[in-house]
């Protein structure tokens, strides 16, 4: 073998190690001895033993489980953050479709138990062009209602059944007629009025139908402001339409033109003409009130109310049972005195009493004209609605004490409440 067969060649290789006191990456020069060799030993062993340990790293990670998914999560960590910061600070498309899906289920389960109704009115219109005349014309009205029962019973308001009226230049009477149309069903029953509350604004009315869809009710004494809410009805004639939205308050209480004042689920869920009676249901299709009226107006958007369901059940059982809902009944008129009003006429903050029913509970107990009520039950009052809703604690039959001011002298009596007629 020759001299230069011998002779081993140097060359220099870099090779990083760490510098315990610096913590950095440094380059060491490493002399290294370089044979000949054959090409199956140099390269090809090797690379199949590198290709082979490759194939049992990522088959031994892949094939388990919890490796697996957390190499893939950084992945997807890396790239969502590489997305984020290409971004600039918009954020990802979202899917909208859990929502989509909310209002698809709701819809379907709710608009089977929901129905227009279309009420037929005379309207005598007073005609003064020669001498004193009546014409006699037929108005429509429309409105939505919800099935409570398999038999025909439908819940609704009852300003849309019971809606007569008189102006000077015309009178609308009572319902002559009432139809019901069901969800997908083109045919008109004929409906009858079972029971009305004015007090409440709700009504039943009874089709002659068997097997129909009873609505689910929910528990509104637990609905929360912000979740889901979808009114359902019949707006302007329009068969099973659904608006979405939310409940923007509960326990709103709100007065009508009537003067009324209603404690409602408030919603931006569009409520319109023909929606009342209709229902307002949860992310479940389960009813959580009753549409009964909007605010409307120049500024005014998204502001409608519902009547909370849990607030119908015992009215509703009554009108049933009883045609009318039994309430207890004092028997008088009384009218606010606020402080101006009752020191400018000589008088104390109250309820002045204006007028008292014959044969009433309060003329019973001694009540007179004149007398402002000042207490009762023990607490001071000053108007009609804080009367009545203690009035409304009690039952018929139950004694009420009342403190009245009369010529400047209190005197305390005691009612025995009867039944409202």
């Amino acid at each position: 073998m020759g001299e230069n067969e011998k002779k081993e060649e140097k060359v220099q290789n870099f090779k990083t190690v760490q510098n315990p006191n610096t913590y950095k990456t440094v380059y060491q020069n490493e002399p290294i001895s370089k044979s000949k060799v054959g090409f199956g030993k140099a390269v090809l062993i090797p690379f199949f033993s590198g290709v082979v340990g490759c194939a049992v790293v990522l088959g031994t990670c892949f094939g388990i489980p919890s490796v697996r998914s957390k190499i893939l999560n950084e992945n997807s960590n890396t790239d969502n953050n590489t997305t984020n910061t290409q971004n600039l600070g918009y954020v990802s498309q979202v899917s909208l479709s859990n929502y989509s899906d909310t209002a698809v289920y709701a819809a379907n389960k709710i608009l089977p138990s929901i129905v227009g109704i279309e009420v037929e009115y005379n309207v005598n219109s007073l005609i003064s062009m020669f001498g004193r005349q009546t014409q006699t014309s037929t108005a429509t009205a429309s409105g939505s209602g919800i099935i409570i029962s398999e038999d025909g019973y439908i819940l609704t308001n009852n300003h849309i059944v019971s809606s007569s009226s008189s102006e000077s230049y015309y009178e609308v009477s009572e319902a002559t007629k009432m139809t019901v149309t069901l969800f997908d069903d083109e045919t008109k029953y004929e409906a009858k009025i079972v029971g009305t509350d004015e007090q409440t604004d709700l009504a039943v009315i009874k089709i002659e139908k068997t097997g129909l869809s009873k609505a689910e009710f929910a528990d509104s004494d637990n609905i929360k402001v912000g979740e889901f809410a979808m009114a359902v009805g019949n707006p302007l004639g329009m068969q099973s339409s659904i608006t979405c939205g939310v409940i923007s308050a509960v326990n709103r209480e709100v007065t009508d033109s009537d003067g009324k004042t209603f404690t409602l689920i408030q919603t931006d869920a569009a409520i319109n003409s023909g929606n009342s009676g209709g229902a307002l249901v949860n992310s479940e299709g389960k009813v959580i009130g009753v549409n009964t009226l909007k605010l409307s107006g120049t500024g005014i958007e998204g502001m409608g109310f519902a009547i909370p369901i849990n607030s119908t059940t015992d009215v509703t059982s009554q009108l049933i049972q009883y045609s009318k809902v039994k309430r207890p009944y004092i028997g008088i008129t009384g009218m606010d005195l606020d402080e101006q009003t009752a020191k400018a006429n000589n008088l104390v903050t109250g309820i002045y009493v204006k007028s008292v029913d014959d044969f009433s509970a309060a003329e019973k107990a001694g009540i007179k004209i004149g007398d402002v009520i000042v207490e009762a039950d023990g607490k001071t009052i000053t108007t009609m609605d804080e009367l009545n809703e203690i009035k409304n604690s009690h039952q018929i039959g139950d004694e009420m004490k009342i403190k009245v001011n009369r010529d400047g002298q209190e005197k305390e009596l005691t009612i025995t409440l009867g039944e409202q007629p």
